[in-house]
């Protein structure tokens, strides 16, 4: 028999037997407000679907303001750090998926910048680009197949609501998965700073250039046990010393070996597929999601090993140095991105406060005081009256917002429960028209 071979566009060309499905925050009544509202504090579960299946792509925007006055709102500068996304498989207790929302879609310092490379985009209008918070579409297209059920919840960890929009597109099967199906994985990490030994030191003097031999005190951006593949990460570095933060070496440790590693790198820009520092490109494996030449200080590189997947039977290990021999100490966080058996590792992550991105005195935020802080102005009674009444007016406007979003929370989890049920009865339907 012949035919095309394998790979992404010859598998257009056969017939699978499955069964194309999605859940979405579409509105149940039939209304525009396509979006869910999400309360501080509160987990939505976006999806909980049961199996045999396979997750095929994922898309979100969302956005977070706080009010700045009457009429006024200002964007959570931070939004994209204090929500986490969490992905269960075949109900285990803990996540194989935890990273927060803005990171695990290449947008590291809260930071999103338009870019496009094969298993994840990001697309920003031109005006807010490459600002604090804002809104952005992601769109994810790595396949996540699950046995038994999957289950996607994101966690508001802000202090105000949010509004979540989002499609999960995913396949059911008839038929169980095959025995050698891995799982996909991915889990956040920051040191902050890394333990830098010399960080006054200037990259690539010579003062800098002493032997690492055993890859000890490098950065860790993967550890698990289990057989699998890794299939690469994002790096976010706010860099502190005002010059080039890389020179690193990446040095990958397979099934429990010593030094050296199996893979051993030549300086962390030829990890991420460039040369002589970071340039202004997103290339489908590798680029920046974020370049510094833009925003000084601020850097997001990704590399991704969609066909040249690490592989490992009982462990691996992914390190790079933060600088030569790590003498740097800049700011350094990562998502990491792999399939592997189950079960998978229980993963960790900072709390809130200490995910926070790191304000660099050149970017700044909005709404801000004068450089000098406000002045003290006498008010005349008027001017005391009318201050007040504007406050009682902002209050009550805050207020009435409130409760429009609790009402609103209140029926997103309404859509939550549908969507639930309808997975349930499309899965239903499907397995037995196919008996």
């Amino acid at each position: 028999m012949s035919g095309p071979g394998s790979g992404i566009l010859a598998e257009l060309t056969r017939i699978k037997k499955a069964r194309s499905a999605r859940v979405s925050s579409w509105n149940h009544s039939g209304r525009n407000h396509d979006y869910w509202s999400v309360l501080p504090g509160e987990t939505a579960v976006l999806a909980d679907l049961e199996g045999p299946g396979c997750i095929t792509h994922i898309w979100m925007t969302q956005d977070c303001r706080r009010s700045a006055g009457l009429g006024v709102w200002a964007t959570d500068p931070d939004f994209y750090r204090k929500l986490l996304l969490k992905i269960y498989w075949d109900d285990q207790s803990h996540p194989s998926v935890l990273a927060p929302l803005g990171d695990f879609f290449c947008i590291g310092h809260s930071l999103p910048s338009s870019f496009a490379s094969i298993p994840f985009t990001v697309s920003v209008n031109k005006g807010v680009e490459r600002k604090f918070g804002s809104p952005a579409a992601l769109n994810c297209y790595l396949q996540m197949p699950f046995s038994k059920r999957a289950r996607i919840e994101i966690v508001n960890e802000i202090d105000v609501p949010y509004r979540q929009f989002f499609y999960i597109d995913y396949e059911l099967y008839d038929e169980p998965l095959d025995p050698g199906t891995l799982y996909f994985h991915a889990h956040w990490r920051r040191e902050n700073p890394c333990d830098g030994w010399g960080h006054d030191i200037a990259v690539n003097a010579e003062e800098a250039d002493i032997p690492n031999l055993d890859g000890a005190g490098n950065y860790v951006i993967l550890e698990t046990e289990g057989a699998g593949h890794y299939i690469g990460c994002n790096l976010s570095v706010t860099n502190f010393q005002n010059t080039w933060w890389g020179e690193g070496d990446d040095m990958i440790f397979i099934d429990g070996e010593t030094w050296p590693p199996s893979l051993h790198g030549t300086g962390s820009e030829d990890y991420f597929g460039q040369a002589f520092e970071m340039q202004k490109n997103a290339f489908p494996m590798c680029g920046s999601a974020l370049w510094e030449g833009d925003v000084p200080g601020y850097q997001v590189s990704y590399r991704f090993h969609l066909v040249d997947p690490v592989r490992f039977t009982r462990s691996i290990k992914v390190t790079m140095e933060h600088g030569h021999a790590n003498h740097l100490a800049n700011e350094w966080a990562s998502t990491a991105y792999w399939y592997q058996t189950l079960p998978g590792p229980v993963l960790d992550i900072l709390p809130v406060e200490k995910r926070l991105p790191i304000r660099m005195p050149s970017i700044g935020q909005y709404p801000q005081e004068p450089p000098g802080g406000l002045a003290e102005v006498h008010k005349s009674e008027e001017m005391q009256r009318m201050s007040a009444q504007y406050a009682e007016r902002a209050d009550a406007s805050i207020a009435r917002r409130r409760t429009k979003l609790e009402e609103m929370a209140s029926e997103s989890r309404e859509r939550g429960r549908q969507n639930i049920e309808i997975a349930k009865r499309l899965r239903d339907n499907y397995l037995g028209n196919s008996s």
